[in-house]
C-alpha cells in the first residue's frame, strides 16, 4: 500500500468543494436553501479522528517493542483505516468548505452567517481527521528488514 499524497487530497478536497458550491447555486437559484450543517458534526469528526489517532499510537509502541502483544492484523487494519480518514477527511472538506464558501458569499441572506460557520466549523474538523490520517498513516509504516536489499535511491529518516 503507498503512502496517501496530500496534494492527491487537496485535489479531492477542491474538486468536491466546487462541485458543491456549483450544486448549491442551481439548488437556491431554483428556489431552495442549503441543508444547515449540525454542530455535532464537528464532534463526531473530532471523536473519529481521536480514535484513530489512539489505534495508531498502539502500532507505533508495538513497532518500537513497547507493546509486543499487538495482532499484526490490527495494524493492518489501522493502516488501512488512516488511509480511510485521510479521503473521508478531505471528502467532507469540500463538502462542507464549498457550503461555507457559498454560504459566506451570501451574507444578505438572514442566517446565512450562522450557517457558514457551521460549515466552516465543520470543514475545520474535516481537516483535523485528514491530518491525523496522514499521521497515522505514517505511524504504520514498518521499516524494511535489515537484510533486504538496498536500492540506490533518496535515503529515508
Amino acid at each position: 500500500m503507498s503512502a496517501t499524497r496530500w496534494t492527491t487530497l487537496v485535489a479531492i478536497a477542491a474538486g468536491v468543494a466546487a462541485l458543491t458550491w456549483g450544486g448549491a447555486r442551481v439548488l437556491v437559484g431554483r428556489g431552495g436553501t442549503v441543508v444547515e450543517v449540525g454542530w455535532l458534526v464537528v464532534g463526531v469528526e473530532l471523536l473519529i479522528a481521536g480514535v484513530v489517532f489512539s489505534l495508531g499510537w498502539s502500532v507505533r509502541q508495538f513497532l518500537r517493542g513497547k507493546k509486543p502483544d499487538l495482532d499484526p492484523v490490527r495494524a493492518a487494519r489501522t493502516a488501512v483505516l488512516a488511509k480511510a480518514a485521510c479521503y473521508t477527511g478531505a471528502l467532507l472538506l469540500g463538502w462542507y468548505g464549498g457550503q461555507a464558501l457559498y454560504l459566506a458569499t451570501d451574507l444578505a441572506v438572514p442566517g446565512n452567517g450562522r450557517r457558514a460557520l457551521a460549515a466552516g466549523l465543520a470543514a475545520l474538523g474535516a481537516v483535523v481527521l485528514a491530518a491525523v490520517g496522514l499521521v497515522v498513516e505514517r505511524l504504520c509504516r514498518v521499516p524494511p528488514p535489515d537484510d533486504a536489499p538496498r536500492l540506490p535511491g533518496p535515503v529515508e529518516t
